[in-house]
């Protein structure tokens, strides 16, 4: 075993690099840079929670200071850590190319990198928010409002928030996705352990390979995709501009044409940054409201009474469609039958017939009231329930009916898209609160993983058509990832283009980095499944 000397030693030795090589690393924030971005940092905490009160405050929940209401305050400020983390952790790979081409100065480039996180954040659909929040087990999203939700909750974010900070220590550029879904997994194990389904034959697993597929391809189309236009832009400019192939010289720039596309790419990474990146962390706080204040944030209440009697017209509609097709069964309990049924995805005799009186009693609740705003609130999270576990058994049933008659399928499309469009819901203080965090978490702690990147993976500098190339693939793949809602990570398809371009120019690899880089990313997954599934039993227990 090593004693604590050389354990410290072998730490400091899987830094990567020990010391900034380039002197433009070496600037530092002023007094005034420093007092800015606390008055940022204290104006979005303000924002975040003043929102947070006045909409609590127009739901009409109860407002007293107390266990649930610290409760839910300190899960948002994790949650908030967690992108701010996710700020100088993954966007530093947005900044490094501009950096250390001198197309920007890093104090701008970090500010201007910041600000397109935050209009990525703004912008983004919400598709990948809710791709991650899929990935939960269905029976643990029933319950994010218990104890077990809770668990939940602090486990995911600890975990990604304990593996982000070691690994970013040590200067390692390594995925907050391929962290935050190991997470996820994690829970997702221990809870299926716990509760005595712990195997492959249960649960929905497509929607976590999909997502893995898209980690694991991303970086190869990074890696390809930068060599080749490398290679491409050698061709076309092999006889001129032969200064783009050589690395910088001092504080000299490229030239304008070189540079402009320089600062558009790392624009463009860092939007879609935002826009793929920040989704996730808006689909963790969105599970804390919903779990901790049903009242107000389970259903969208700002819906009008035209969309309610649409929803309401598609849950009739498709009780009578499934009843046309399947037998009158008698079934006792709905809820339990489709809940069973998504750990299962068997073909139960009572599934149709169970799914067809859960529209029938949801159709009934909603007849009761002119809209979603008038749903007591004590009836709120109980409707969320039942429209989620409808629009999720929904999902299922392409797989396991393919004899569904189209009119009925079509009618059930139909229904999941309202009821999702009813509980998967992002108010816009929740996008500016998440934004704001990615976005002055860009400011600070990005000099490490900014190092490796420009310095570790290859042997020569960096030249400028290699710098242009790598971004300007990174933006296109993470771009179209976030078209498709597919989360990828910004660190693994930059990092992964720096080396093809390195490869592509024949500068090499340095192996101890890239082996190190490799070892951290085998190493996420297991590490984040571990860390989680052991935080998520041990407040389990606690709470």
């Amino acid at each position: 075993m090593l004693d604590r000397y050389h354990f410290v030693e072998a730490l400091r030795a899987a830094r990567l690099p020990q010391s900034p090589i380039s002197p433009i690393l070496r600037e530092r924030a002023g007094p005034r840079g420093r007092l800015l971005f606390f008055s940022l940092l204290g104006g979005a905490l303000l924002f975040t929670f003043a929102s947070l009160f006045l909409d609590l405050r127009a739901s009409g929940a109860e407002l007293r200071l107390g266990l649930p209401l610290v409760v839910l305050g300190v899960a948002l400020l994790i949650a908030l850590g967690f992108e701010f983390i996710n700020g100088f952790h993954d966007t530093a790979n947005a900044v490094a190319t501009v950096i250390y081409t001198n197309a920007l100065r890093p104090s701008v480039a970090v500010i201007w990198s910041g600000f397109c996180n935050f209009l990525g954040v703004l912008f983004s659909s919400g598709a990948v928010a809710f791709a991650i929040v899929a990935l939960l087990p269905p029976d643990l999203m029933l319950k994010v409002s218990t104890s077990a939700g809770l668990a939940m909750i602090f486990a995911l974010l600890i975990a990604a928030i304990i593996w982000n900070l070691g690994t970013w220590w040590l200067g390692l550029p390594v995925s907050s996705s391929h962290t935050l879904i190991g997470s996820i997994v994690g829970v997702g194990l221990a809870h299926g352990l716990m509760v005595g389904y712990l195997d492959f034959a249960h649960g929905d697993w497509g929607p976590l390979l999909t997502v893995c597929y898209a980690l694991l391809l991303s970086p190869l189309v990074g890696f390809v995709g930068a060599a080749l236009l490398l290679l491409a832009l050698r061709l076309a400019l092999r006889n001129r501009n032969q200064a783009l192939f050589r690395a910088p010289e001092g504080r000299t720039p490229p030239p304008w044409w070189i540079r402009g596309l320089l600062i558009v790419t790392c624009s463009g990474v860092s939007f879609a940054h935002g826009s793929n990146d920040g989704q996730k962390g808006i689909g963790l706080i969105m599970l804390i409201l919903v779990g901790t204040v049903p009242v107000a944030f389970a259903l969208d209440r700002a819906q009008s009474v035209e969309q309610t009697r649409q929803l309401i017209a598609l849950a009739e509609s498709s009780q009578q469609a499934l009843r046309r097709i399947a037998p009158q069964a008698l079934v006792d309990d709905p809820r339990e039958v489709l809940a069973a049924y998504q750990l299962r995805q068997t073909d139960e005799p009572q599934l149709l017939p169970a799914l067809a009186a859960l529209f029938g009693e949801i159709g009934h609740e909603l007849r009761t009231h002119n809209s979603l705003a008038e749903v007591p609130n004590e009836r709120a999270l109980v409707l969320r329930n039942d429209l989620y576990l409808g629009a999720a058994t929904i999902r299922l049933l392409d797989d396991s009916q393919p004899a569904l008659p189209l009119e009925t399928w079509s009618a059930l499309q139909e229904l999941r898209v309202r009821s999702d469009a009813t509980t998967q819901f992002i108010p816009l203080w929740v996008k500016g609160a998440v934004a704001l965090a990615l976005g002055l978490g860009t400011l600070v702690g990005w000099r490490r993983i900014v190092a490796t990147v420009g310095e570790g993976i290859g042997r020569a500098p960096m030249t400028y058509a290699q710098g242009a190339s790598a971004q300007l693939m990174a933006m296109l793949t993470i771009g179209a990832a976030d078209g498709f809602g597919l989360p990828v990570s910004t660190t693994q398809v930059l990092s992964s283009g720096v080396a093809g371009t390195m490869m592509a120019n024949g500068s090499g690899l340095q192996l101890a980095t890239i082996r190190n880089m490799l070892l951290a990313w085998v190493l996420t997954l297991p590490a984040a499944i571990g860390l989680a599934a052991g935080l998520y039993w041990s407040f389990t227990m606690l709470l």
